[in-house]
């Protein structure tokens, strides 16, 4: 399928010490109409240059990277934004890896990226729950500790004396969100 959007084109460095110049090039000769910067560390989420490109891109629209670490550090950050980019329509370019998505074998990319998402997500899933049954079986109950039966009964006394749940709470050192759990359960 021929590319009908822009090529956007994203380059990053860690330190204001490293240069940009070099990405920016290669990007440009590439075909990128714009290339949005960043001078962040890539341990940061928050990278308004890369927020800026996927505010502008629209679907058939090819985001350009020099490398994939560029647009993130961990595989589970780069796996959300390639599987932004595909939720949006936008094609994605590496040039070091030499992945396009806007061709058959570079979709095939997109698809492998998502079920190694899916994958991951559904590992976290099981070790958890493994996690849970194991504590249960040795007798750990996870989670937060039910509230002792003097403390419910206080907040019980305090808002049918007239304070409020949220004053209650917090004279009693207790969360909000907890206590209205407690004062709804108990007028259930």
């Amino acid at each position: 399928m021929p590319r009908t959007g822009d090529i956007l084109g994203y380059a990053r460095v860690s330190t204001a010490d490293q240069d940009l110049s070099g990405q920016k090039d290669r990007l440009l000769q590439h075909g990128a109409i714009r290339v949005f910067e960043d001078v962040i560390s890539g341990k940061t989420f928050n990278r308004p240059g890369l927020a800026a490109l996927l505010d502008q891109a629209r679907p058939n629209d090819t985001l350009a990277v020099i490398r994939l670490d560029r647009l993130g550090r961990s595989l589970k950050e780069l796996l959300e934004t390639v599987d932004g980019l595909k939720a949006r329509e936008i094609n994605l370019i590496s040039l070091e890896e030499r992945i396009d998505t806007t061709s058959a074998a570079g979709e095939l990319v997109f698809h492998v990226f998502g079920a190694i998402a899916h994958f991951e997500r559904r590992l976290i899933s099981e070790r958890t729950k493994d996690g849970l049954i194991n504590a249960r079986k040795h007798g750990r109950n996870p989670g937060r500790p039910t509230l002792p039966p003097e403390t419910i009964s206080a907040l019980q006394d305090l808002v049918g004396a007239g304070k409020s749940v949220a004053q209650a709470a917090k004279h009693l050192g207790i969360g909000r969100s907890t206590a209205y759990k407690v004062i709804r359960n108990t007028t259930q």
